[in-house]
């Protein structure tokens, strides 16, 4: 749109008034952008307000080709069905009344099913998961649910190429539920005693599970009576484990249980007796020598395996030798003794094989075989016997 402007000159008040156009005229013009907002502005039918078409049809942007987006993979996820037509999501956490129904949706096609050991065992019918598959998701129905179907239940999504199916562990979603029974603080047990290893190396859980995440739970020890401090370091409670003792000490052997509340309620759990096994941190490393790498006829021969490890951690030997094939007995002397080793105590275990009256059959490779409880390591050494009275063959 062009606007133009000029100046009103008058020539004299008996004459009309007229017009000039000077040349100093002034003259402005106006062009409507792109995309400013008018009255005449562009109608969908492609008219003007006024109901006239435009003057000029603006050039059109070429369209870009675009290449379509590879679809992203569905994210599994975990649905409860909560009534019929009412739905949740599933959370790290779930708390289901015992003796009520459980279902669960997992999206994806197909998917598999993980449950806790005791409904794996189960074979009253009370479960289903293997056949129940939809298009778009797979379903787990538990009936008669009760307080020891508490745990972790896993979905876990399957990939498949052609005829070759896998599991997708990486991409597995979790959810621990809890099956609250007002009778039932602990989940029920078979065992009065349970004999847990406190391993040096590794952390000890005291498998003491609830049933409800409101319980209040502690630790006690049997002899001496007494509630055992849980300061969250050496210490820590886990609702969906049980009491984790992270570096077992010595002093932490003996029989504890543990004890729940919640309301009026307070119960026990099984008794947990723990044994103190000091392991190792790697296999044992056998050092081998013989009395003498040649030996006469008749003479005694000793070959002798020595382990320097840590202390208090128990080391066992076999042998090979060359007897064994005529049945020739093993004989050995076995110490362990305290050692000083670059200012550390440490243990020296050692085992001396005796081979009295050597004979030429007692010639040949002896192997010896240190084994703890984190592996076993071997070492050989090979002895020739001769017949003269000296080793060095001197009559």
């Amino acid at each position: 749109m062009r606007l133009w402007l000029t100046s009103d000159l008058s020539l004299g008040s008996s004459s009309p008034a007229t017009f000039l156009f000077l040349p100093s005229l002034m003259v402005f013009e106006w062009f409507i952008e792109p995309g400013l907002k008018t009255k005449a502005e562009k109608r969908p039918n492609g008219k003007s307000k006024s109901g006239k078409g435009p003057g000029k049809t603006p050039a059109s942007k070429p369209k870009v080709k675009t290449t379509p987006e590879t679809p992203k993979e569905a994210q599994t996820y975990l649905t409860q069905v909560v009534n019929k037509g009412r739905f949740q999501k599933a959370g790290d956490t779930l708390t289901v009344h015992a003796g009520d129904t459980l279902e669960l949706r997992c999206k994806g096609n197909p998917v598999e099913w993980a449950v806790p050991a005791y409904l794996e065992e189960d074979d009253e019918g009370r479960l289903r998961y293997k056949t129940v598959q939809h298009e778009r998701y797979g379903t787990l129905f538990l009936a008669n649910s009760t307080a020891a179907d508490t745990g972790e239940f896993t979905c876990y999504p399957i990939h498949c190429e052609d005829k070759d199916c896998r599991k997708q562990y990486d991409k597995g979603v979790k959810v621990f539920i809890f099956f609250s029974d007002p009778q039932e603080l602990f989940v029920p047990s078979a065992d009065y005693y349970e004999v847990i290893q406190l391993r040096t190396n590794w952390p000890t859980v005291l498998p003491c599970q609830v049933t409800s995440p409101l319980a209040k739970v502690t630790l006690h020890r049997e002899f001496p009576l007494v509630e055992v401090n849980v300061d969250g370091q050496e210490i820590s409670f886990d609702v969906k484990k049980g009491f984790i003792i992270h570096r077992p000490k010595q002093y932490h052997a003996g029989s504890l249980y543990c004890v729940a509340s919640l309301g009026n309620l307070r119960q026990s759990s099984t008794k947990y007796m723990l044994i103190y096994v000091n392991y190792p941190a790697a296999p044992p490393s056998p050092a081998i020598q013989a009395s003498s790498d040649t030996e006469a006829v008749g003479q005694n021969l000793q070959v002798t395996c020595t382990v320097i490890g840590e202390q208090d951690v128990v080391v066992d030997f076999t042998w090979e030798y060359p007897g064994q094939k005529i049945g020739r007995p093993l004989y050995t002397q076995d110490s362990v003794q305290t050692v000083q080793v670059d200012g550390q105590n440490r243990q020296r275990t050692q085992t001396i094989l005796l081979v009295d009256e050597v004979r030429e059959v007692d010639q040949g490779t002896y192997t010896c075989t240190a084994q703890n409880l984190e592996g076993s390591r071997s070492a050989s050494t090979s002895v020739k016997v001769c017949r003269d009275s000296h080793p060095d063959g001197t009559p």
